[in-house]
């Protein structure tokens, strides 16, 4: 179903994503790190819904999610997943991508140590920053206590 986008993630110099393969290529780095601990909660889930439904103007970001799932479990390796998106993506929207990806680890109260270790994997992958991620860190955590 998503092998056209994935091709065109994977290759060795992507073109500038489509605002909808955006929307699915980001999601699925979300749904990825939901899914890092073995639990996808639906704490996590809801706050996936949440990132979606502000970040693109959706009623009902339900299906949108689900092709992001679909997307993530047919996604390559994080790896090249993360460089095409890097590639592919302005650095402003990487930067939001990594404040709701933290959205997701802090979701359930929990930093597990699985999610901790993605997001100090996928950061630097999607280029950003070690002290951007910090701060979008700590700004989530101001807002969720």
């Amino acid at each position: 179903m998503f092998a056209d986008l994935l091709r065109r993630l994977t290759a060795p110099a992507p073109d500038r994503l489509t605002d909808t393969d955006a929307r699915l290529a980001l999601g699925a780095l979300l749904v990825r790190l939901a899914r890092a601990d073995g639990d996808y909660a639906a704490v996590e889930i809801a706050r996936i819904d949440a990132i979606l439904a502000s970040r693109y103007g959706l009623a009902d970001p339900a299906a949108l999610r689900a092709q992001c799932e679909a997307l993530e479990s047919e996604a390559p390796d994080t790896v090249r997943f993360t460089r095409a998106i890097k590639d592919a993506v302005a650095y402003e929207d990487r930067l939001g991508v990594i404040a709701a990806m933290w959205e997701i680890v802090l979701a359930d109260g929990v930093r597990d140590h699985d999610e901790n270790t993605l997001m100090r994997l996928i950061a630097p992958m999607i280029g950003v920053q070690d002290q951007d991620s910090h701060a979008a860190r700590i700004a989530i955590e101001s807002r969720l206590k």
